[in-house]
């Protein structure tokens, strides 16, 4: 019983890292058009993709926006009317969703069938054993059950958030695109202060890439100060 329950442990933690979103990195995929001029002549001014006035709180993100532009090349201008290029960003995470895994390692008494992982009934549907009904239950956990338990389903519940970065640079005197970049990613957090520094990391990852293309970018976890 012991050794069930720390494989499953085990197990849970492993698949869990590609969520963890901090301590592990953050896997992004980032997709990139673009037609960007050298930065020799060339300035920027970094905005608000919706074109409302910037808050505390874009200023600080446009500020990770503005040191990667800078580590490219392009210079910073004081103003958007004296810059070559406007930088439109936008960032966002959404409510978060739920979703559920089942334990490879768990086993109850029963009817084991390798074709699905719990036992069925003479209707070929999955049994689970229920509180309830003193006994077997032909209804899935989580759904029907109204006394679902995890810990004796053996299905684990958690909750992933997709949160994205948008950055589009246009030239100011016409409006004309020079890039148009999208960073997408799933973590076990919706913390913006931390996925949206990673996010603009990966971004500006092998900037301004290739026309067209989309990769996947892991961004090493950040060390605390």
């Amino acid at each position: 019983m012991f050794t069930r329950k720390l494989a499953a442990a085990a197990f849970l933690g492993v698949a869990a890292l590609g969520l963890s979103g901090c301590a592990m990195g953050l896997p992004t995929q980032v997709s990139r058009y673009q037609a960007m001029p050298a930065p020799a002549g060339q300035s920027f001014f970094v905005v608000p993709a919706d074109g409302r006035p910037a808050g505390l709180e874009f200023s600080r993100y446009a500020g990770y926006v503005s040191q990667a532009m800078a580590a490219q090349g392009y210079a910073a201008a004081s103003s958007p009317q004296t810059a070559t290029m406007l930088v439109r960003v936008a960032y966002g995470v959404d409510q978060g969703t739920t979703e559920y895994r089942a334990d490879p390692f768990y086993r109850n008494r029963g009817f084991y069938s390798p074709y699905y992982g719990g036992f069925y009934g003479s209707w070929g549907r999955p049994l689970y054993r229920s509180r309830y009904y003193g006994g077997y239950s032909p209804f899935y956990y989580g759904w029907d059950d109204p006394f679902y338990s995890p810990f004796d389903s053996g299905i684990d519940s958690y909750t992933v958030y997709k949160s994205r970065l948008d950055v589009n640079i246009v030239r100011r005197a016409d409006n004309a695109p020079l890039f148009e970049g999208k960073a997408q990613a799933r973590s076990s957090n919706d913390n913006l202060q931390t996925l949206v520094p990673n996010l603009v990391e990966a971004m500006f990852t092998g900037f301004p890439g290739r026309n067209g293309e989309t990769v996947r970018i892991t961004v090493p976890p950040r060390k605390r100060a």
